[in-house]
């Protein structure tokens, strides 16, 4: 802008000599205080042009000041975008269900034997008549072999009973097993929990199923002798290519079992309870909070503000640049007129 003056300046000197002659003829005919041209209005103005100067400047410099925060609010919205896509966060949610899909529980009961197995609801289970006796097997149960995951040598096998299903009417299913006798200190069957029973009744490769079954789910114990309680609930995990994975979380509560037979008995008796914790099925799943949208929207009103200032400053340079060739100008118009 200072080259465009100056070389239009330099284009036209001829019409800023006859508009200094015009503004000299004018001057000089005006008759002045005597004391007032050399002293007041020159000062006058020129303390208002230098308070414009100076006020000016500040606001190029404030302009300047918003710039760079400008700049450093993009750098600092880019960051934590990419910070955020690294460090997704985990979100859980609660489904209430009436009814849920019959787990599968599957028992390794080693040389014990199941006695009885029924549905009760609202939590109330009998009193046992026999102990120790067989009684019902009311329960969809499934016997299968199969050889370990872990060592493709040993076989084993597994007893897999249906578990409860409806949540609201408290169902439960009560296991009696009986082990006659036990070359160990500690006697105890192991068990885990599947998602889907009726997956396993429809699958074409039991074996197979419960070889994974086992490799993906963790296993637990009831020891005898006890009555134990498992309070089961479903956790559903979402994985970022979009597949699903089922685990049980539970909660065990141990009672002692009072052992009331007549005569002393050297075998063991295995209680246990499978029941829902509650109607809330858990879903976890990773979400990426940074939202692009609004990073472009900001990104946008940032870039915004950015032109928007250099717009001003601009203006300003300008303003400034005209406000001093105003004041040169009055200068040498004074100064042709006191000479």
């Amino acid at each position: 802008q200072l080259s465009e003056d100056v070389e239009r300046v330099s284009e036209n000197p001829t019409e800023e000599r006859e508009g200094e002659m015009e503004v000299h003829e004018d001057s000089s005919s005006v008759i002045l205080p005597d004391g007032e041209l050399g002293t007041t209005t020159p000062s006058l103005r020129f303390s208002k042009t230098c308070l414009k100067n100076v006020f000016s400047v500040i606001l190029l410099f404030i302009y300047l000041l918003l710039m760079a925060v400008a700049v450093f609010l993009v750098y600092q919205t880019i960051s934590d975008f990419r910070e955020k896509l690294k460090h997704p966060v985990m979100s859980v949610t609660y489904k209430e269900v009436s009814l849920y899909d019959a787990p599968g529980i599957a028992f390794y009961p080693g040389k014990a034997r199941l006695l009885s197995c029924k549905h009760h609801y609202y939590d109330h289970i009998p009193p046992l008549i026999n102990p120790g006796q067989p009684g019902d097997i009311e329960c969809t149960t499934q016997r299968i072999n199969y050889t370990d995951p872990f060592t493709n040598q040993t076989m084993k096998y597994a007893l897999v009973v249906q578990g409860p299903r409806d949540v609201k009417k408290r169902e439960l299913v009560f296991l009696q097993f009986h082990l006659n006798e036990t070359d160990q200190d500690f006697s105890a069957i192991d068990y885990l929990l599947f998602s889907s029973f009726q997956e396993f009744v429809s699958s074409p490769e039991k074996a197979k199923f419960m070889k994974d079954c086992e490799s993906s789910y963790s296993s637990w114990k009831f020891s005898g002798g006890f009555r134990t309680w498992v309070k089961m609930s479903l956790v559903k995990t979402k994985e970022e290519d979009g597949s699903e994975t089922v685990e049980f979380k539970q909660e065990t509560s141990v009672v002692n079992y009072i052992d009331q037979r007549t005569k002393p008995r050297s075998d063991q008796l295995f209680f246990v309870v499978f029941e829902w914790k509650d109607p809330f099925i858990q879903t976890v799943q990773d979400i990426i909070t940074a939202n692009p949208w609004n990073m472009i929207a900001l990104l946008c009103g940032i870039f915004l503000a950015l032109f928007k200032a250099a717009d001003f400053a601009k203006l300003s340079v300008k303003w400034m640049i005209k406000i001093r060739r105003r004041h040169l100008k009055r200068t040498r118009q004074v100064t042709n007129h006191i000479s």
